[in-house]
């Protein structure tokens, strides 16, 4: 894969490698990264984005760990099988939520705000 349709806001409060983990997961989730396909590799990414290695590479791994890629030395990092739900899921929705309680937090929310905005939330989001 030569472009990977990832951005980053620098302005945002969500950690550079997490929103580089959020959008990957979702072309993967979304069916646009299947079984195979190859990520740009880390250094290139970062310099693509601006970002350090590092940034990068905690993406990658939180991504390895979620069961999305697979790293290997001189192969790359590619997309694994479909995600199924369980564990992977379990993860996903505890790093968002991780993320989500975060950015609350930083713009002073209390955790009685934080819990009714996901309620609110939850009960307009369609099923």
């Amino acid at each position: 894969m030569n472009q990977l349709a990832v951005h980053v806001d620098t302005t945002s409060a969500i950690p550079a490698y997490e929103q580089v983990r959020a959008q990957v997961a979702d072309l993967v989730l979304g069916g646009h990264l299947t079984e195979g396909d190859r990520l740009p590799p880390v250094r290139q990414l970062a310099a693509d984005l601006g970002l350090a290695v590092a940034t990068v590479a905690r993406a990658y791994r939180e991504l390895e760990s979620a069961g999305m890629v697979r790293s290997r030395r001189g192969a790359g990092t590619r997309i694994t099988s479909p995600v199924h739900p369980g564990p992977a899921i379990d993860n996903q929705l505890a790093q968002a939520a991780r993320t989500y309680v975060t950015t609350a937090r930083q713009m002073g929310a209390s955790d009685e705000q934080v819990l009714a905005a996901v309620r609110l939330t939850l009960t307009a989001a369609p099923q």
